[in-house]
């Protein structure tokens, strides 16, 4: 039996995958929560804890200055803090939910290999870089570090982007067919790739990812399909969104080229427990 501490009791993927564990796996690993804000987690032993999932942090990107600082508290030094307290407290796996913005973003990393240096165009993604630095320097043969960056997440009660593009596709009648590419995860493979890292007793630097690419044209169809809207398609705008797409903010995040090459994403144990069809209607059915 695996004893894990998620730090972070409100945070959407620690509590996904804090349902996920007590759904499939309460037989091999057993989860605790501790919360971050009013410092609980510094009054908390660690010891006894096999691995610690430190999933707190501001997960959005913000462009606005003024937050910058406490970017770099949260998501680079309070990550930093906790993971000394662990490996001090004798806990031997640390997992870090990173991101894919360590990138940057759809302007300027389209495909992800596994040449692709991290290149952050915003201080939340340098924040959540410099905290896998910090981490690295952390880690030995009886401390081991899993840096997780995964690419847009949804699921149920997830907020951001999708929520975002599913509202339009509940409504509109019609939309671009522009093909992309983007790397998505469901909240449930990304549990599941979580629970099979812990498993394993994993370290190194992951990138989980669903099976397939999603194309934005799809997904609004498929969401809309769920709830009853027939969406449908047309390549009449793509000229001028191939035009703007790499010179507009909108466009780039709607239209914009964003993933991870399927090599990267590599793990010997599956964890795709939901394709891409399933996942939106878990998704939107709030299942």
């Amino acid at each position: 039996m695996k004893r894990v501490l998620i730090t972070g009791a409100s945070s959407y993927v620690g509590n996904a995958f804090k349902q996920w564990i007590e759904a499939k796996y309460a037989d091999d690993i057993q989860v605790n929560t501790v919360g971050m804000k009013k410092g609980e987690w510094k009054e908390k032993s660690f010891e006894g804890y096999d691995a610690i999932l430190h999933a707190a942090g501001i997960a959005h990107v913000s462009t606005d200055k003024s937050m910058e600082d406490l970017y770099y508290e949260v998501n680079t030094d309070l990550t930093a803090e906790v993971a000394v307290k662990a490996k001090q407290d004798g806990v031997s796996q640390f997992l870090f939910l990173s991101s894919m913005i360590v990138y940057g973003d759809a302007s300027n990393a389209q495909m992800i290999t596994t040449d692709t240096e991290p290149k952050p165009t915003n201080f939340y993604g340098n924040s959540k870089l410099q905290a896998e630095k910090k981490l690295e320097a952390l880690a030995d043969e009886s401390f081991r570090v899993a840096n997780v960056r995964p690419p847009m997440i949804y699921g149920n009660g997830s907020k951001g982007n999708y929520i975002k593009l599913a509202g339009l596709a509940r409504k509109v009648p019609i939309f671009p067919d522009y093909p992309n590419r983007r790397s998505m995860i469901h909240v449930d493979n990304l549990s599941e790739f979580l629970a099979l890292l812990i498993l394993h007793e994993d370290h190194g630097t992951f990138h989980p990812q669903n099976a397939d690419y999603v194309c934005t044209s799809e997904l609004v169809k498929t969401i809309g399909a769920v709830h009853g809207n027939h969406v449908r398609t047309t390549g009449l705008f793509n000229g001028v969104i191939g035009t703007l797409v790499d010179k507009n903010v909108t466009m780039n995040k709607l239209f914009g080229d964003f993933a991870y090459a399927k090599e990267l994403s590599m793990y010997p144990h599956d964890y795709h427990v939901r394709d891409f069809f399933d996942s939106v209607v878990a998704t939107e059915r709030q299942e």
